[in-house]
Parts: structure tokens; C-alpha cells; sequence
């Protein structure tokens, strides 16, 4: 956990893992819970073993206006949601995120670094794709 929280950066503290939360009688958990102290708001991850899904982009955001009605303070900026997956589907992102308020993101993890030769075909095929 402190390898993990030393590469989120600085200002991240521990809150909870499996964070719960009861909506109506019905339970929830968010899979890590962080405060950053510098930025004043929670930071959610959920993670996801295959690819993120319309319905992970929901359920974040279930838990971040929950957070911003039932755990945040007044002086507290609102919540911000990250999904991880090990894949993620860019067209199929960009529509689930469409028109959400609330500070959601969707990423791709890795579970090591790409060698010297993959990061540089990634940013040829950048490079590329913007001219």
C-alpha cells in the first residue's frame, strides 16, 4: 500500500478499502477510498479486472454523489472517481462520461512499465494520429 500511495503523488492519505455505503437498505463499497489533503476531497478507485464498462461509469458515480451528500465536509471540494481497468473501450468512455458533472475518469492500468521500444512506438502512433 505505501509503494501504491507514493506513486498516486503527493497529498494522498488512506481513508479505507471496501469503503461501504447503504442506499436504501441496499449495500455498496467503493474498493479504495483516499483523502488528498492538498486538493481538500476524496479520491475513489474502483477496480476493475477486464475491461471498465457503462455501468462501472455509473456506479462511480452513484459513489461520488454519495460521497458529496453523506460523507464530504462543507470546506471539502467535491469527490473525484477513478475506474482502472485493464482495458478500456475509448469511444464507448467518451459517451459513458458525456454530460457527467461530477470529476469521473477512466483509465487503463498497467501492470508493469512498457520497455524503452513500446513507449517509443506508443508515441509514434501519437504522433501520427495528430497530423
Amino acid at each position: 500500500m505505501q509503494m501504491f500511495l507514493l506513486e498516486l503523488g503527493k497529498g494522498f492519505t488512506f481513508v479505507k478499502r471496501q469503503y461501504g455505503m447503504t442506499i436504501n437498505n441496499s449495500r455498496y463499497h467503493v474498493d479504495l477510498a483516499f483523502y488528498h489533503r492538498i486538493l481538500k476531497c476524496f479520491v475513489l478507485i474502483d477496480l476493475k479486472r477486464g475491461a471498465v464498462t457503462h455501468k462501472d461509469i455509473g456506479q462511480m458515480n452513484v459513489y461520488i454523489n454519495y460521497f458529496k451528500n453523506e460523507v464530504c465536509q462543507p470546506d471539502d471540494n467535491p469527490p473525484i472517481g477513478v475506474v482502472l481497468g485493464a482495458k478500456k473501450d475509448e469511444l464507448l468512455m467518451e459517451y459513458a462520461l458525456a454530460g457527467i458533472d461530477n470529476n469521473l475518469f477512466a483509465a487503463r492500468y498497467q501492470l508493469y512499465l512498457p520497455n524503452k521500444a513500446e513507449l517509443q512506438e506508443q508515441l509514434n502512433q501519437l504522433m501520427d494520429s495528430n497530423e
